[in-house]
């Protein structure tokens, strides 16, 4: 009888054992995670802020994109060194949240209809990229990608252009960013991009099915939906998802808080 509790205790106190280095494993792994995807210097990290705004940083560069929503948007967030602006609508260019950003120092890209909106006190020399340009600002090599709309109902929201998406490499990568538009050509033709950014929102832009028909056709490595509200609320990125993922599985689908 006593053997047999001697054994049973020494049962208790291997699987004790084991429970705590099994424990302390998970937690080491987690650990290992959270390093992983925290963003090294090698590597592009993506702020979402709101609807079509977000920051990107690599390495000592901040990168402010269609900037709305006052300085209160930008709480916490490092200053920018470098602004880009797609398009006159107010969802993109806001002037009073420019104007409290201060950001007159700091290099700012855009299109030339929206260059004409900016107050000379709020931002006197922009560098003005129209479709198909290629330039280097504050040493990022950027690419101003034609964003426009195709449906006959949606022509009057986003003439071929006036406005830019922008296609950036940052180190190793090449991210690119739509702007409002739809299934263009010119996205459908892109080439060895590892981070997208695609609009998808009612009836101003595409629907999630042309928005994933066009991803799988450029094949970004890793895709973020953004811009998603439309007059019926939020379109559906889960469907999205879906949509890319289970079509070609090598495309990552990153579904960020924007709302």
């Amino acid at each position: 009888m006593k053997n047999y509790k001697l054994f049973t205790l020494l049962v208790v106190l291997t699987l004790f054992s084991s429970c705590k280095n099994e424990a302390k494993e998970t937690a080491t792994n987690s650990e290992e995670t959270e390093k992983t995807v925290e963003t090294t210097d090698a590597n592009v990290k993506v702020i979402p802020i709101n609807h079509g705004t977000l920051v990107l940083e690599y390495r000592e560069n901040v990168i402010y994109v269609d900037p709305v929503g006052g300085t209160k948007a930008f709480e916490g967030q490092k200053r920018p060194t470098l602004v880009l602006i797609t398009d006159i609508h107010g969802d993109h260019l806001n002037t009073e949240t420019l104007e409290a950003l201060n950001i007159k120092a700091i290099p700012l890209v855009a299109p030339q209809a929206v260059v004409d909106k900016i107050p000379s006190e709020i931002h006197d020399s922009p560098t003005v990229m129209s479709n198909g340009e290629v330039k280097t600002v504050s040493g990022i090599n950027i690419e101003a990608i034609p964003m426009y709309n195709l449906r006959e109902e949606a022509l009057k929201f986003h003439e071929k252009g006036r406005g830019n998406g922008y296609l950036l490499t940052l180190g190793d990568e090449r991210v690119y960013i739509s702007g409002d538009t739809e299934d263009i050509p010119e996205m459908r033709n892109l080439k060895n991009i590892d981070k997208a950014f695609v609009c998808m929102n009612l009836p101003y832009t595409m629907p999630v099915e042309s928005a994933a028909s066009a991803v799988l056709d450029f094949k970004p490595k890793q895709v973020f939906p953004y811009h998603y509200r439309g007059t019926e609320g939020l379109s559906d990125v889960n469907k999205f998802k879906s949509l890319v993922e289970e079509e070609d599985a090598s495309i990552e689908v990153s579904l960020l808080k924007w709302y």
